[in-house]
């Protein structure tokens, strides 16, 4: 959860390549290799699409029907255990038990979904909100009864720890690891206890099938209390992927905590944010490690999650064109395992999801479904078709059109400024006829959108039309 609300918390078509002169489309079918502590490597279908607030049968519908075809890897689920009552989203974000009785479904319906999605070849994340209870008393969705405090058959006043004060100094470590992110009644990580109880629940999830968790708040747990409760899972190699904020001069920083598995980089976000809307896309040339991130193979990036999106951080689905080629880029670009947020509309920020959770279709009821924008689910396959290949041909105005390939396997060109680019592109793709995925999808008989031809050289000549892009794969 971040520290910034009183809760917390956080990817139409398929589309590939018809490449008439070298011989095959790359397939988007393959099952991700099972993730470790570390990002899953580029090219090895890493890309999740994070579902926030979809209810399970709804998300194992959509592993089934487009995420699995899509090419995603792996689908992250808001948190699935018993939390106290309410229509806000956060309500989600305050436990009662560990228990699968949420507001998104229960126990056999989450299994459910599971089965589905590895059906679909798409691996399940699960949002772990393991650094606090409630922050009051009442009876939870499950019907569960409790007091800030006390759990019954989970946790005892003893289990928390002592300071019950709204944190309140980030450069204290003491006073944002001991103390209450917005008076939630904060966890004792550092008892042999709590650090059992809690893997006991990661473990229950595992059995279900989850293969990875992203860890909620995990810059008020000390890393070493993390380390600990991970050690205590029965696959202690799961994927984790920790929400650390980075604060220039704070007490705790996102790099203790690569020992444990991957960090969510806020500033990857914050700062693109800042480069779509006021600076120049020529400065993404060397954007990640290059910009003082982490390291790349340890970094989980997003354009926006549920936190960032509605305080203003980042940009989010209001924000048109510039969110839209934000997510191309991210799809694009080398640095880190890229997160898709998939949400619904809000004009009230602690609004709950529409329906319940119930997805009956995107782009209806408020359902957002950007992981479903051709102009992003395309990207998916691009970047799988990318693989492992660096940046090649990189090309700019010194302004806000760019252009780049992936070695012999990609090109993207984004032009964000308010006049067309028509260039003739330098490329090291293969020569051939190449379908143009952010307009159009390969079909039976070729591509439902322009298609451009690369000659023997790598080059092609094409126009960029305003606040657009082109993209081409293998």
């Amino acid at each position: 959860m971040s520290s910034v609300r009183r809760r917390r918390g956080l990817h139409a078509a398929t589309a590939a390549v018809v490449l008439a002169g070298a011989g095959a489309a790359f397939a988007i079918g393959a099952v991700a290799t099972g993730p470790d502590a570390n990002a899953e490597p580029p090219g090895s279908r890493d890309v999740t699409a994070v579902m926030f607030e979809w209810r399970f049968d709804s998300i194992g519908r959509e592993c089934t029907n487009r995420l699995g075809p899509a090419g995603y890897g792996f689908v992250q689920v808001s948190p699935p255990m018993e939390h106290i009552q309410g229509a806000a989203w956060w309500t989600s974000y305050q436990p009662v038990s560990y228990q699968i009785a949420g507001r998104l479904g229960n126990r056999d319906q989450f299994k459910s979904m599971v089965d589905a999605c590895h059906a679909a070849g798409v691996k399940v994340v699960a949002d772990s909100v393991i650094n606090h209870m409630s922050a009051g008393n009442g009876t939870g969705t499950g019907g569960t009864s409790y007091t800030k405090y006390t759990y019954p058959g989970t946790y005892a006043d003893w289990d928390f720890h002592t300071c019950r004060t709204k944190i309140n100094n980030y450069t204290d470590r003491g006073n944002v690891q001991d103390c209450e992110l917005e008076n939630l009644s904060d966890l004792n990580t550092g008892s042999d206890y709590v650090r059992g109880r809690i893997a006991a629940y990661l473990n229950d999830l595992a059995s279900l099938g989850v293969d990875g968790f992203r860890i909620d708040a995990a810059k008020h747990m000390a890393a070493a209390d993390l380390a600990a409760i991970k050690s205590k899972l029965t696959n202690p190699g799961a994927y984790w992927k920790q929400e650390v904020i980075f604060g220039a001069g704070e007490a705790v920083t996102p790099a203790e905590y690569l020992g444990t598995g991957d960090v969510q980089e806020f500033r990857y976000a914050r700062d693109l944010k800042r480069v779509f809307q006021s600076e120049n896309l020529a400065y993404l040339k060397n954007y990640g490690e290059g910009w003082g991130y982490l390291a790349s193979g340890q970094s989980a990036v997003f354009v926006d999650n549920h936190d960032t999106e509605r305080v203003g951080d980042t940009l989010n689905y209001k924000n048109g064109a510039d969110y839209t080629l934000a997510n191309v880029f991210m799809l694009a670009w080398p640095y880190g395992a890229p997160d898709v947020n998939s949400g619904y509309e809000w004009t009230d920020k602690d609004a709950g999801p529409p329906n319940g959770g119930t997805v009956n279709a995107c782009w209806a009821d408020g359902w957002k479904c950007q992981h479903a924008w051709p102009q992003i689910e395309n990207m998916v396959a691009f970047r799988n078709a990318a693989g492992d290949t660096a940046v090649t041909n990189w090309w700019d105005n010194g302004g806000d059109q760019i252009a780049f390939g992936r070695g012999s396997r990609a090109y993207v060109a984004i032009n964000h400024e308010t006049a067309a680019l028509t260039r003739t592109f330098q490329t090291s793709l293969p020569a051939g006829t190449y379908c143009d995925v952010q307009h159009g999808e390969r079909t039976s008989g070729g591509c439902t959108g322009p298609t451009y031809t690369v000659d023997s050289s790598g080059r092609f000549t094409a126009t960029v039309a305003s606040q657009d892009a082109i993209a081409l794969h293998v």
